[in-house]
């Protein structure tokens, strides 16, 4: 992303925004875990996923299956792939996880052996307005790829979020659900925060106010997010994939958060360092909160295997339902799905993860919602 004749984003010094020591590299005996098995990326054309695939194909596995919803983004990742002259043997196919056919012909022709699942909606404010979305692509699409991953034997690396921890908004809901289900058959999750310099971030959303002379818009003076860097997201990524356990929740070792607040100041000198850029507080909206955490402050966590390259993560023991529940709660969400009956898809969400707290503003939209349509 590029604001004008701007410096990119990408190619800012982000270091001295974080003021911390970089997040560490996979160690060897990573790659050599990795590097011996057909891999497939969800969500292939997005910031994480297509930084991710390129730096694999670099490093020249069997071959990579690139799974991409957007055309738009498929075209572009093809694109960067033959500008880089990735080595590796790339499958590029444009569909959905939630197309079960697709995941079955995919599962059974290519044999994947490695699945990193990054494609989900991740909009906290446009999926408290479309919440019915929200659960079928981060719920059900997820459930669909891992079930299609179970019967080939692959194992599945979801790149989760920071606001799956007690969730206040449906896309952390549903993100939570979706750790879950990815545990529950024996995957490993990842939580992220936010990755500067990706698509529709906030700092892009800041340098695009910037270049339109606008002042740059934060929620709360108070409101502080887990910042990482793209190329920390893959490193970690990568990392969490090799891990030797064989299910585990995993999440980043960060010194601190960061305000949001000095994030846009950090912009503005230095995409706008010749004049000044005013900062509005908009307040809080539905599904926000001042803070983000990585894990819960009484989730027990401990080092993830160090002698493995793993120091900048830990393993997270967050609660998790018995797999009777979780079927029961999915089963009766899609059902109420299919009913179109949001009311009792929020609450069987809740059931699914009994601490998410619902906005006031999408229980009412789902109440909208589940009016009968007119005759």
């Amino acid at each position: 992303y590029t604001v004008g004749v701007m410096t990119p984003l990408e190619k800012l010094d982000w270091s001295s925004f974080l003021a911390r020591p970089r997040l560490a590299s996979p160690e060897p005996q990573v790659f050599d875990a990795l590097f011996q098995q057909t891999m497939m990326i969800t969500g292939a054309g997005g910031s994480v996923g297509s930084a991710l695939a390129l730096r694999l194909a670099a490093l020249t596995p069997p071959k990579m299956i690139l799974l991409e919803a957007s055309e738009s983004n498929l075209y572009a990742l093809k694109r960067k792939w033959h500008r880089a002259g990735a080595p590796a043997r790339m499958l590029p196919l444009l569909g959905h996880t939630g197309d079960q056919e697709l995941m079955n012909r995919i599962f059974s022709a290519h044999k994947p052996q490695l699945v990193f699942h990054s494609a989900s909606y991740k909009h906290v404010p446009l999926m408290e307005d479309h919440p019915r979305a929200a659960i079928q692509n981060n719920i059900f699409a997820t459930e669909t790829l891992v079930q299609a991953a179970a019967r080939s034997g692959a194992r599945v690396v979801l790149l989760s979020t920071d606001k799956a921890v007690h969730p206040v908004s449906v896309q952390g809901a549903t993100k939570r659900a979706a750790e879950q289900i990815v545990l529950s058959a024996g995957g490993v999750v990842l939580r992220l925060g936010n990755v500067l310099a990706s698509c529709d971030s906030v700092d892009e959303v800041f340098a695009q106010q910037i270049e339109d002379g606008r002042p740059m818009t934060v929620t709360d003076p108070a409101a502080r997010r887990c910042f990482m860097t793209r190329d920390e997201a893959v490193n970690l990524t990568m990392m969490a994939a090799a891990q030797p356990v064989p299910s585990a929740l995993m999440a980043p070792l960060l010194p601190t958060t960061h305000y949001v607040t000095d994030l846009a100041r950090f912009l503005a000198a230095q995409l706008a360092p010749e004049r000044e850029v005013t900062i509005d507080f908009v307040g809080t909206r539905p599904g926000d909160r001042e803070s983000e955490r990585l894990w819960a402050e009484d989730d027990p966590v401990q080092p993830a295997a160090p002698e493995f390259g793993l120091g900048s993560l830990v393993y997270v023991e967050a609660p998790a339902l018995p797999p009777a529940v979780l079927g029961t709660g999915l089963a009766n969400l899609r059902a109420a799905m299919a009913a179109f009956d949001m009311t009792a898809a929020l609450a069987h969400l809740r059931t699914l993860v009994p601490d998410y707290l619902p906005s006031p503003e999408v229980e009412e939209l789902a109440r909208i919602m589940s009016l009968p349509e007119p005759l």
